[in-house]
């Protein structure tokens, strides 16, 4: 298993990258928001995951551990296979799939190549458990994900969550506080970070 590559940058195409590993070329299928961030000539990192198939053997990488973990989960889903999962992730950014997971968005989803409404809803019904998980990870400078360690209670994991969804500290407090007033005490995290986002976007 192959978890990480480091190289030289030899040759950026669509749907791939060859990464010159010490002279071995590896082709690495990525989606469109690392392929972006590539330069030929440069030095790369890449997260990688190993698919092992009856005729072959593929790669493929991610700018971060995030995006490699959303991978991951996308293949959970019925009907959705590795180039499925990569056309999410080009047609939506790790922050924009949790913010479109969490609040149910479909259409967001949707917008990704090879999406049809049904597979779409099947996507965010099925991985809205796990958004809450993922937005409650923080970064560190390289990409790789870690976990917060919230000061209290799923308040403060919500609003943790929210700030790494690009929302202010004061807005997402505000916002959390709000909702768990309206929802009442014992409510569970991932529907009080739903119901805050949807109440901030309206």
């Amino acid at each position: 298993m192959i978890g990480k590559l480091t190289g030289i940058v030899d040759s950026v195409a669509e749907d791939h990258v060859i990464l010159d590993v010490g002279g071995v070329g590896y082709l690495v299928h990525c989606p469109n928001s690392t392929l972006s961030k590539l330069n030929m000539g440069a030095t790369a990192s890449l997260m990688t995951e190993t698919k092992v198939g009856e005729d072959a053997i593929r790669l493929y990488g991610f700018s971060t551990a995030e995006e490699r973990e959303w991978f991951r989960l996308l293949q959970g889903v019925q009907n959705v296979g590795a180039r499925v999962a990569l056309n999410v992730l080009s047609a939506l950014s790790a922050r924009e799939l949790e913010r479109a997971v969490a609040l149910g968005d479909k259409a967001a989803v949707g917008r990704a190549q090879g999406i049809g409404p049904k597979l779409a809803t099947r996507i965010v019904t099925e991985l809205k458990d796990k958004a809450p998980a993922m937005m409650l990870r923080g970064r560190t400078e390289e990409g790789a994900a870690v976990p917060i360690i919230a000061p209290r209670g799923p308040e403060a994991d919500a609003v943790a969550a929210l700030v790494k969804l690009g929302y202010s500290q004061t807005q997402a407090a505000e916002a959390i506080a709000r909702t768990s007033r309206e929802l009442g005490d014992h409510v569970p995290l991932d529907a009080l970070i739903r119901e805050s986002l949807r109440a901030m976007v309206r």
